[in-house]
C-alpha cells in the first residue's frame, strides 16, 4: 500500500476513531488503526469488540492494501510532521514507512487479518433522524444513564421507536431524563434498542448540526451512519424498566424559574456541599425560591432568586449535580419544576417534549 494524504484530513479522519482505542487491552490489535484503501479512498477503522468506528478520508493513491498501525502513536507522529502532506508506504511484511518534509518514520504494524472485522447489516430494521435533533436528543438525556454495572440495563440510552415516535430515555433508579420527537417508520420497523453509553458518547461528539442519519439495527446490534461515518454497536440486552410509572401523572405546585439563574445560583450553593452531605436545599416561598447548603464542618451557602409562585410553601433537597445536569443541557430560557411535598419526586419541564424526574433526598 502506498498512498500520499494531507496532515490536515489524515489527523481528522484519526480524531474521530481513536476515542474508542482502549491503551489498557491484552489484545494488541486494539490498540492498532485499520488503514484501508477501498474505491479510491483510505478507511480508517478502530474497534474495542463492543464497538467500531470507521470513517473515510480523500488520499492520492498509488498503491491499493491495507495494514493496522498503533493509534494514538500514528496520531501524535502525524502531528508534528513537518509537511502538509504525508507518504505512507506499507510493505508485505506490515512495516510503515512515514515521510513528511524532513522527517522519516519506520513503524511495524500488525497483518489486517487480525483485525475484527465490522459487522455487515441485512434484514435490518431502518429509521432516518435528523442528526442535529437526534444529538440533542441524546445529549438531553444520556447524563441520567447509570453507570452501576449490577445495573447492566440501565448502562446506556433506551430508544423506543414506537407508535409515530422515538423516545429517548435515561435512567439511573434516582432519576429519569426523557425527551420525544414524531418520526416516521414503517409499522413493522416498531423495536426498543438499548444503546451502552460509549456509544451514545462516539454520536454526540461526531454527530453535527445538519444533514440526516440513518440507523439500521437488529436483534443484538444497531449501525449509525451519516456524512463519511460509520458507527456499529452491540447492543445492550435485557428488558428496560417500565420507566412511565415512575413518572408523576399530577403535581400539586407549578413553579417556573429563569433556567439560567436557577443554574448558577445551585452551582454556587453546591461549592458548600460535601461527600458527606451531598445535597442543596430548595426552599418555595411566596415569589421566591431560597437555595442552602449547610455543611457542619465548612460552612453555609445561601441564594434566593425571584419566581411568580404563590403556592403552598415546599421544602425540598435534592443532589445539586443531578439538579444541574439537565438545566446545562436545555436550551431554552425558562424551566418549570411540579412538585407535591418534600418526599414526593420533582419533574423538571420545558418548552419543548422534554421531561426531567428527580427524587428528592431525606436529610435529617
Amino acid at each position: 500500500m502506498k498512498i500520499t494524504v494531507s496532515k490536515e484530513a489524515i489527523l481528522e479522519g484519526l480524531q474521530k476513531v481513536q476515542s474508542i482505542v482502549s491503551t489498557h487491552t491484552t489484545l494488541p490489535i486494539l490498540s492498532n488503526v485499520l488503514f484501508q484503501v477501498e474505491k479510491k479512498k483510505l478507511f480508517l477503522s478502530t474497534t474495542d469488540l463492543e464497538v467500531s468506528v470507521r470513517t473515510s478520508v480523500e488520499a492520492k493513491i498509488t498503491s491499493p492494501g491495507a495494514t493496522t498501525l498503533p493509534a494514538r502513536r500514528m496520531f501524535s507522529i502525524f502531528k508534528e510532521m513537518p509537511g502538509s502532506d504525508i507518504e505512507i508506504d506499507v510493505d508485505e511484511k506490515n512495516v510503515a514507512k512515514i515521510k513528511s518534509g524532513s522527517s522519516n518514520f519506520k513503524i511495524i504494524g500488525i497483518s489486517e487479518d487480525e483485525f475484527p472485522p465490522i459487522p455487515k447489516f441485512q434484514g435490518e430494521k431502518s429509521y432516518t433522524l435528523e442528526q442535529g435533533v437526534f444529538r440533542t436528543m441524546l445529549k438531553n438525556t444520556s447524563y441520567a444513564a447509570s453507570s452501576d454495572e449490577t445495573r447492566y440495563v440501565l448502562n446506556g440510552v433506551l430508544m423506543s421507536f414506537k407508535g409515530d415516535k422515538l423516545t429517548v430515555v435515561a435512567t439511573d433508579g434516582r432519576r429519569l431524563a426523557l425527551v420525544e420527537q414524531e418520526v416516521e417508520f414503517p409499522k413493522d420497523s416498531e423495536a426498543e434498542l438499548i444503546i451502552p453509553s460509549k456509544t451514545v458518547d462516539e454520536l454526540i461528539k461526531t454527530l453535527k448540526a445538519e444533514g440526516s442519519i440513518k440507523i439500521k439495527a437488529t436483534d443484538n446490534q444497531v449501525a449509525f451512519e451519516f456524512d463519511n461515518m460509520l458507527i456499529v454497536s452491540k447492543l445492550i440486552e435485557g428488558t428496560y424498566p417500565n420507566f412511565r410509572q415512575v413518572i408523576p401523572t399530577q403535581c400539586e405546585e407549578r413553579v417556573p424559574a429563569e433556567r439560567e439563574a436557577l443554574l448558577t445560583a445551585i452551582s454556587r450553593a453546591s461549592l458548600l456541599s460535601s461527600d458527606k452531605s451531598n445535597s442543596v436545599k430548595m426552599k418555595f416561598l411566596k415569589n421566591k425560591i431560597e437555595i442552602e447548603a449547610i455543611t457542619p464542618e465548612v460552612g453555609e451557602a445561601r441564594e434566593s432568586i425571584p419566581v411568580k409562585y404563590t403556592g403552598k410553601e415546599i421544602t425540598i433537597a435534592f443532589n445539586p449535580e443531578f439538579v444541574m445536569d439537565p438545566l446545562r443541557c436545555m436550551d431554552g430560557d425558562e424551566v418549570y419544576m411540579e412538585l407535591t411535598d418534600e418526599l414526593s419526586p420533582g419533574v423538571f419541564k420545558c418548552d419543548v417534549p422534554f421531561l426531567y424526574v428527580l427524587m428528592p433526598m431525606r436529610t435529617n
